[in-house]
């Protein structure tokens, strides 16, 4: 019995193929594809050092163990209001933390904006495999191989090279450092993340991975107990916020997130080092964590094209509202099926 493939699979077919079955295309219901990436369960004490041998909580929905995610391999573009991961694009940017999550949920099928839970348990793998990636952070190289570049999508102040193409720079700016990984992840542009908020320094989080926690309804979140505080002049974590930065002057601290420690007396939970919120040992590569601690503050990962040893996979801005929306500020979508 002989058959013709459909476009739609021999696409898919070629792109599992290429990778060994690690990427596939996913279409939605309007026949357009995205090229996802497979992560399969992992245990926490597959990438942090005497961590309980359970799973990590982004594989974790409603009490369910799935045994993969699945995330976009490129930074998203948006076509008729929803978010597509496709190679040689100039991602999209100037989308606020709701529109980026409109984007993605608007696929449907499991689909959503990538969580910090999922963004962490990639970062914490990279870090314990030795693949941490390099990408775009120096104006269209890397600041430490500025041999590696992608191909220019976005210049400003005449020449000034600021975006790249998805997917355009070399294997070394995926996450497991193959055509096959995860790319993008530092530098580009920021990516905003759902799962994580902060209000007035106190952190919040999702239940595991449940990533249909509705946006405003903080009763549906975690109250983790931990605050951002300020402690001889350093940003530090603690058990209450006992100094309030300056809203007046917008002021934020900063610094490299190897270096956030707990304030004086305090005991960082396990479960800020699981979401890559705090540090677990050294080995960061100078990836920085910006906060404001007043107000509502919504969180961007990875840093962007001129953030240098700052950006990484564990580079955390919680300095934003949700409003925000600039050139050098998109998102990536995930599906858990």
């Amino acid at each position: 019995m002989s058959f013709i493939l459909s476009t739609k699979d021999a696409y898919r077919q070629a792109v599992e193929a290429a990778t060994d079955g690690k990427n596939t295309v996913m279409y939605d219901d309007r026949g357009n594809p995205s090229i996802m990436v497979a992560i399969p369960r992992f245990n926490l004490s597959d990438v942090i050092d005497g961590a309980p041998d359970t799973p990590h909580p982004a594989f974790i929905v409603n009490g369910v163990v799935k045994s993969e995610i699945w995330i976009s391999k490129f930074q998203n573009i948006v076509h008729d209001g929803r978010a597509y991961s496709l190679p040689g694009q100039d991602p999209a940017v100037y989308t606020d933390f709701d529109e980026a999550k409109q984007y993605c949920s608007a696929k449907g099928g499991g689909f959503h904006l990538m969580t910090n839970a999922e963004w962490a348990a990639i970062a914490l793998w990279c870090k314990k495999n030795g693949t941490m990636p390099r990408g775009n952070n120096d104006y269209g190289k890397d600041h430490s191989a500025n041999y590696e570049r992608g191909r220019v999508t976005y210049t400003y102040d005449g020449d000034t090279i600021g975006r790249v193409a998805t997917g355009s720079g070399p294997a070394s700016w995926s996450h497991d450092g193959t055509n096959a990984g995860i790319y993008d992840l530092n530098g580009n542009v920021r990516e905003w993340t759902d799962g994580i908020r902060i209000e007035d320094g106190l952190v919040y989080v999702h239940n595991d991975n449940d990533f249909e926690t509705p946006t405003d309804d903080l009763a549906q979140w975690v109250d983790t107990g931990v605050y951002f505080d300020v402690e001889g002049g350093n940003l530090v974590l603690n058990s209450s916020r006992t100094n309030v930065m300056d809203e007046a002057s917008s002021e934020y601290k900063s610094l490299e997130i190897e270096n956030l420690v707990a304030a004086t007396g305090y005991t960082i939970p396990d479960l800020m080092k699981h979401l890559a919120i705090a540090p677990d040992g050294t080995g960061y590569e100078g990836d920085r964590i910006y906060n404001r601690n007043y107000g509502s503050r919504f969180v961007s990962r990875g840093g962007y094209w001129s953030n240098g040893s700052n950006a990484g996979v564990f580079y955390l801005d919680s300095s934003a509202e949700r409003t925000r929306s600039n050139g050098s500020l998109g998102f990536r979508s995930a599906v858990i099926l």
